[in-house]
């Protein structure tokens, strides 16, 4: 785990992002972020490892079940990120409105992203249940997709 990726594509005098740190602390929370950037998405990032790791969600998470969707793992964001909405400048890296959709607790079920499969479940205000995360081939994507309410 590491930062170094994420402060790289970002120039924080130009941006209003955190910049952040590796926390020793995990409070097992997750966000949802809407994110109109050059395409809308949502960002889904779980607590874990001292930062939040992090997916891009084309059509968001699934709230019902029977519905799975695509999630590109992007890099680890600062456990600060977890509060941020705001507008992240033209011709800034994910330049666009980011605003927090969901955000909650979480704990694991079973599994781990490193085993490439993970089942946890959701305590948010719009998400909540059981979910599964499942790696593809190409390490990057991943499936996501509620399994029991």
């Amino acid at each position: 785990m590491s930062l170094i990726a994420y402060q790289k594509k970002r120039e924080f005098s130009r941006t209003s992002e955190p910049s952040g740190e590796i926390k020793k602390t995990n409070l097992f929370r997750f966000v949802v972020q809407k994110h109109q950037a050059r395409n809308l998405h949502y960002d889904f990032r779980l607590e874990m490892e001292g930062v939040l790791k992090s997916w891009a969600v084309p059509k968001g998470v699934p709230e019902e079940r029977g519905i799975k969707r695509l999630a590109v793992q992007v890099e680890d964001h600062p456990v600060d990120y977890i509060n941020f909405s705001g507008v992240i400048s033209k011709g800034e890296y994910g330049a666009g409105t980011v605003e927090v959709w969901d955000k909650g607790k979480w704990k694991i079920i079973e599994g781990s992203l490193g085993s490439g499969s993970l089942k946890f479940n959701l305590a948010g205000k719009k998400l909540k249940g059981e979910y599964v995360l499942v790696r593809f081939k190409e390490k990057k994507n991943w499936l996501i997709y509620k399994t029991k309410i």
